[in-house]
């Protein structure tokens, strides 16, 4: 029998990497200085998560799809993608600036990576600085030439969109977008399953192994958009017990989840998994159709649980005042 599942997260050492989601996670190696990166649901193939809680615990996620199919992922999430885990969930804490990248589509990536593409969706944790903001888009027309000549001169920063944020506000990345997470931002980010990034410039920084991060120009100007573009970024306000849409595209929906008392969610409707990701305090979740020891779990901030598509009522206890989860499913 199924039941709500908790993974393992991976943390990755970044040289951009800072302290403030360090103290999340138990475990973390010693030589981690600064963790930049928890991805707390992954089905990404070098770097899955393993189920850490119940009969299932120590299984990899990708290889529960292939026992329990749409039981899991849901009967059209399951039509559409088969065997294979579409989302990748991730707490980001950029204490340096991350290097101006870019994304490609599905197309794109297909062909040249044999991958998925990559969008994704930022939410800004209560953790970040004051002074956070995060890059996207072009503030003029840009073409090949013109972007080769701002990175010979130091001027790309110029032809940038950057935008000041705060904790709750929401953007969405799409792919072929330019853009940057800048010092001082911590975030949750729900994307497509991939790992495909196109650097076009990291400020001559050197990597962990000694050597001059690698640029991918020739490949980020294929999949770059160059036209001016602007970055609406959302600042949903909800009340107690509200559900507010965050981000809807093609490959996830995105809720954001505030409440101060029990609340019941009812997912029979939508046909496939619902994941969780905990940005601010804490709760239990009651699944009463789970097998009976596995039916109540806690979650806190940093953390992730996966719904299988079976389990289509919850409940919702805050643990803290004021609990906010992303809810995210297809």
């Amino acid at each position: 029998m199924l039941y709500p599942l908790k993974f393992r997260p991976r943390l990755f050492h970044k040289i951009w990497g800072g302290q403030r989601i360090r103290p999340w996670y138990n475990d973390v190696p010693a030589d981690y200085d600064n963790v930049g990166e928890s991805w707390v649901i992954s089905a990404v193939e070098k770097y899955p998560t393993e189920v850490a809680n119940g009969h299932l615990a120590g299984n990899l996620l990708q290889d529960l799809i292939s026992v329990y199919f749409d039981e899991l992922v849901g009967g059209k999430v399951y039509e559409r993608f088969g065997e294979k885990f579409h989302v990748l969930l991730k707490f980001i804490d950029a204490d340096d600036d991350l290097s101006i990248q870019v994304h490609p589509n599905d197309e794109q990536a297909a062909d040249m990576e044999q991958s998925l593409g990559k969008t994704e969706m930022w939410y800004v944790m209560p953790q970040s600085e004051p002074e956070a903001s995060i890059i996207k888009g072009w503030t003029t027309e840009m073409n090949p030439s013109l972007i080769h000549a701002a990175i010979q001169d130091g001027s790309l920063h110029r032809h940038l969109g950057h935008y000041s944020v705060k904790a709750g506000d929401v953007a969405l990345i799409e792919s072929g977008s330019v853009h940057a997470l800048k010092r001082g931002t911590v975030i949750a980010e729900i994307q497509e399953n991939s790992d495909i990034t196109y650097r076009l410039y990291d400020y001559n920084r050197v990597g962990n192994d000694g050597h001059q991060r690698p640029l991918m120009l020739d490949k980020a100007l294929r999949v770059l958009n160059f036209g001016a573009s602007k970055c609406e970024i959302r600042k949903p306000q909800p009340e107690a017990g509200q559900s507010v849409n965050l981000a809807t595209t093609d490959y996830f929906t995105t809720n954001l989840l505030t409440f101060d008392s029990e609340l019941e969610r009812d997912y029979a409707p939508i046909d496939s998994f619902v994941a969780y990701m905990c940005v601010e305090g804490s709760c239990e979740l009651e699944a009463p159709e789970a097998d009976p020891a596995e039916q109540k779990h806690s979650l806190c901030v940093g953390e992730a649980i996966l719904l299988p598509a079976v389990l289509n009522d919850i409940t919702l206890r805050p643990t803290t005042p004021n609990c906010k989860l992303l809810e995210i499913y297809l």
